[in-house]
């Protein structure tokens, strides 16, 4: 298999506990991606930036992905609720489905996106 490299994508000072994510984007063999991670329970998760239900990005306002109570995932356009852990949807137009999950890790003070052969399944 080949050698998993990684590619910084912030500072863990810029993930706040369920607070504004960070916007990024990802090479898939679909073309470029828009994707983010937040800060949940403390681990950070990471996902593409794209609704289950209709390919629209979550944050309508960017960077907003939790609903108030910080609870869920939120897609700003139709109000879908998504687990932060898994990104299973529990509530909206797409219930049942799921967020596609970006593989990321955290060390030494930032947060990396893990590019391995796994990473993205569109």
């Amino acid at each position: 298999t080949m050698a998993a490299s990684k590619r910084l994508i912030c500072a863990t000072q810029d993930l706040p506990e369920r607070g504004t994510g960070v916007r990024f984007s990802v090479e898939t063999a679909q073309g470029t991606l828009p994707a983010f991670v937040v800060r949940y329970r403390g681990k950070v998760q990471g996902y593409l930036n794209r609704c289950a239900h209709v390919r629209v990005e979550l944050d309508a306002e960017p960077g907003k992905f939790f609903d108030v109570a910080g609870l869920y995932l939120v897609c700003g356009t139709h109000g879908a609720a998504y687990v932060p852990e898994t990104g299973y949807c529990i509530g909206g137009p797409c219930k049942g489905q799921r967020l596609t999950k970006l593989a990321v890790a955290e060390h030494d003070g930032s947060v990396y996106l893990l590019d391995s052969e796994e990473t993205v399944h569109v």
